[in-house]
């Protein structure tokens, strides 16, 4: 998955339709989740599609995050914030500050509302998995 940086870049000379495909390729990007893990115990409230998170830890102690969506675009925002936190210690990524750093892609500017009700959930779901590993 590439870095939020090199998404931006991309990001940043696109409109319109072109920056949908892009979150949507970038949501062909995520690792793919097993169905067993969609459960309601990894599903994010407050988004409009079905989102599930799962977070694991890789061998060297950093976040790793499975996760999938049944919306392509919202599969996409959801690779987005991933690409923030993915594989990053768990004590960098609790002392992240996620919402700022999606900032640059002004997200409710661009899409509806119903695709980033979630955000501040999912957001919210991978401080406290980080925060929570980190101590």
């Amino acid at each position: 998955m590439p870095s939020l940086q090199d998404i931006l870049d991309e990001y940043e000379l696109l409109e319109g339709e072109d920056r949908y495909r892009l979150l949507i390729d970038l949501g062909r990007e995520l690792d793919p989740m097993p169905e067993a893990l969609k459960t309601d115990a990894t599903k994010v409230r407050g988004c409009s599609a079905s989102v599930w998170v799962y977070p694991t830890t890789t061998e060297n102690g950093r976040l790793h995050f499975l996760a999938d969506s049944n919306a392509a675009i919202t599969k996409g925002i959801v690779a987005l914030i991933l690409s923030a936190v993915q594989d990053k210690p768990a004590e960098e990524v609790a002392a992240m500050d996620v919402t700022e750093a999606l900032a640059p892609f002004e997200l409710r500017k661009h899409l509806s509302a119903n695709r980033t009700q979630g955000v501040p959930n999912m957001i919210a779901l991978i401080r406290e998995t980080a925060q929570r590993l980190a101590a």
